[in-house]
């Protein structure tokens, strides 16, 4: 999955985006900031701890540390394909459904900027597209989105 803050297209991003290269566009104009350093990390751990509903975390933010903790959250890591290194992975955009088990969304790495129950949450999942090696590295056409 691609981890951040989710923001909707109307949302203000304007702080958050100036100079960072990890601002995921998705078709439909939504924005997710998968920067782990800076005001991107301070908004994201505000918004997971705004969200927890007595014990139970809705987000994961073991991505902001230096070590990978949950599998799920390596999005930010994929480099650009080349002529030389061809995409082993896409980018699937996905709604949560509401049904999804609340117990579950402590490992979703993804949270929105705004609280609002009309709109599903947006992940972005990587898909593969063929089968891939432990410690391979990841690449994707970034201007490739499987909609």
């Amino acid at each position: 999955m691609y981890p951040g803050t989710v923001y909707q297209k109307y949302e203000p991003i304007f702080f958050q985006s100036i100079g960072n290269p990890f601002i995921f566009r998705c078709l439909d104009g939504v924005l997710i900031d998968g920067n782990d350093k800076g005001i991107s990390k301070v908004v994201y751990r505000s918004c997971n701890g705004r969200d927890q509903l007595g014990p139970l975390k809705m987000s994961d933010s073991t991505w902001l540390t230096s070590e990978i903790h949950n599998p799920l959250a390596v999005g930010q890591y994929v480099n650009n394909c080349s002529n030389d290194r061809a995409a082993n992975v896409c980018y699937q955009e996905f709604d949560m459904p509401a049904v999804f088990p609340i117990e579950l969304k402590q490992y979703l790495p993804n949270i929105a900027y705004s609280y609002d129950k009309q709109s599903p949450l947006r992940c972005v999942i990587l898909v593969a597209l063929r089968d891939i090696k432990q410690g391979e590295e990841l690449f994707s056409n970034y201007y490739t989105i499987v909609s």
